[in-house]
């Protein structure tokens, strides 16, 4: 760790920090209270992330949402389809699937659209038990992606700096048909459009994206009662593909919005007669779907807060150290940002989509791409995670790996040598995931191992079928 001093970094100790117990997240049972009555919502729908990022929860009374709605430990070792690395309980897991009390954030709470009287709340899961891998007790929170980030935001509100972030994030809107063949999917017919749709792509089409504008409108409307932050969406470069932005804010609070976002985008286009998804390669021959990220960083109480560039508009050194500690941990990052089979056909079957860690001034092609601004607006964009990522174990990485490079004051790597060259399979991230020690420390050794032995068992549920792309479209489309 650099001296006190050099980019404020002095936060040691990460695993822990306070910030770890749900009680600091929870700001009370009270101040829940008090948000439901002004809300005047008679029922709560307490959702958690999982690891796929699938909202996991129940819709209960006040008074049970106040109480901490319970729900079995076993969703904390569940598998997108459903299944289960058995070696976890027992050793990580508890394997009497103990009860989860998921503790809400009263400061997310919003009315669900379109239901009235109903509110949506996200959380976080609380219970301990004796974790026999690790010889002593195991909090649920350890387990949880957003706990994760709210880890890594704590050091670095501890090295007196904060990030502010912004994501674009790719969606393809398609019909799926099933037939004696298998699954097959084509672009979205929008309903009143006469069954019309997009035989090639029409990228940047204003005309097209018309069609769907009563899906975007609703899609806006719900975005505003859930407070995420949309600032506009087109017709991206791929056949039905849609690119939506998002306005720039605080780290916790834009990841929420994007895991939101996610599911509010596919229950809304399956009321218009459709579906949305965030699988990383529907088409092989058409580019996928990605999850940029734009990162900039704030010193606190400075006259010139701006840390990657300077008030006459040059870049500064410490750009170049964010950098770098993002290239140095992107392999074992990979597997968070990439996180299953499909997901490295969006890169092998590359348009645009990064192979190395490598970085450029306004370079598409680049992994960490810096784009052309002012100086108040200095970013570094993050290009590598898929649209399939879970956003706070996204946000989480790439913020903890950029402030070990501020605080080695490492200097970042050019070219595209093999120095930057990234894993190519799923299997090969995760070993480089489970084997670091930046990303262990940070995340947690009990996260890195369970989320490496899910998605290892993903892997092989998808080696073991009959037809591998054909277990991608079955299950990534609408659950991705």
């Amino acid at each position: 760790m650099a001296p006190r001093g050099h980019y404020g970094c002095v936060y040691d100790g990460r695993m822990s920090s306070n910030h770890d117990t749900p009680a600091v997240l929870a700001e009370d049972c009270q101040q829940l209270a008090a948000a439901l009555d002004a809300s005047g919502a008679r029922r709560v729908e307490c959702a958690m992330a999982d690891f796929s990022a699938i909202a996991r929860g129940k819709l209960a009374l006040r008074a049970d949402a106040l109480a901490g709605c319970k729900l079995p430990s076993v969703l904390l070792g569940m598998t997108l389809t459903g299944g289960a690395p058995t070696e976890m309980f027992g050793s990580v897991l508890p394997s009497a699937y103990t009860d989860l009390a998921l503790i809400a954030d009263a400061s997310t709470l919003a009315p669900r659209p379109g239901r009235a009287a109903e509110a949506s709340v996200i959380c976080e899961p609380s219970a301990s038990w004796h974790a026999p891998r690790y010889g002593r007790e195991l909090g649920a929170h350890e387990l949880s992606p957003r706990a994760a980030l709210r880890r890594v935001l704590a050091a670095w509100a501890d090295a007196g700096l904060r990030a502010t972030v912004a994501p674009e994030l790719e969606l393809f809107l398609l019909q799926r048909r099933i037939d004696d063949s298998g699954v097959r999917l084509e672009a979205a017919s929008a309903a009143g459009a006469s069954g019309a749709r997009e035989a090639a792509c029409e990228q940047y089409s204003l005309e097209r994206a018309t069609q769907f504008e009563a899906y975007f409108d609703d899609l806006y409307a719900g975005a505003e009662a859930l407070r995420i932050p949309l600032s506009g969406h087109l017709h991206e470069a791929a056949l039905s593909q849609y690119e939506v932005n998002f306005a720039p804010g605080e780290p916790l609070a834009q990841a929420d919005a994007v895991w939101r976002f996610k599911r509010l985008a596919r229950e809304l286009a399956v009321r218009h007669g459709f579906l949305a998804t965030f699988a990383a390669k529907p088409f092989l021959d058409q580019p996928g779907t990605g999850m940029h990220w734009h990162f900039s960083v704030q010193r606190d109480a400075a006259a010139w807060p701006h840390l990657f560039a300077t008030p006459d508009g040059a870049s500064t050194a410490a750009l170049g150290h964010f950098v770098a500690g993002v290239q140095r941990g992107a392999p074992a990052a990979m597997a968070l940002f990439a996180p299953y089979d499909m997901s490295f056909e969006r890169i092998a079957l590359s348009d645009a989509s990064p192979t190395h860690a490598d970085w450029g001034e306004d370079d598409r092609h680049a992994a960490l791409r810096i784009p052309a601004s002012g100086a108040v607006a200095r970013r570094v964009e993050n290009r590598l995670p898929g649209g399939d990522a879970n956003p706070y174990l996204v946000v989480a990485a790439t913020l903890a790996l950029g402030l070990e490079g501020l605080c080695a004051a490492q200097a970042p790597l050019a070219g595209r040598d093999d120095a930057l060259k990234l894993p190519r399979t799923l299997p090969e991230a995760l070993a480089a995931l489970q084997h670091s020690a930046v990303l262990r420390q940070w995340l947690g050794a009990p996260l890195v191992d369970l989320y490496v032995a899910l998605k290892s068992h993903e892997h092989g549920e998808r080696n073991a079928s009959a037809d591998a792309r054909q277990w991608d479209l079955r299950h990534l489309i609408e659950l991705a």
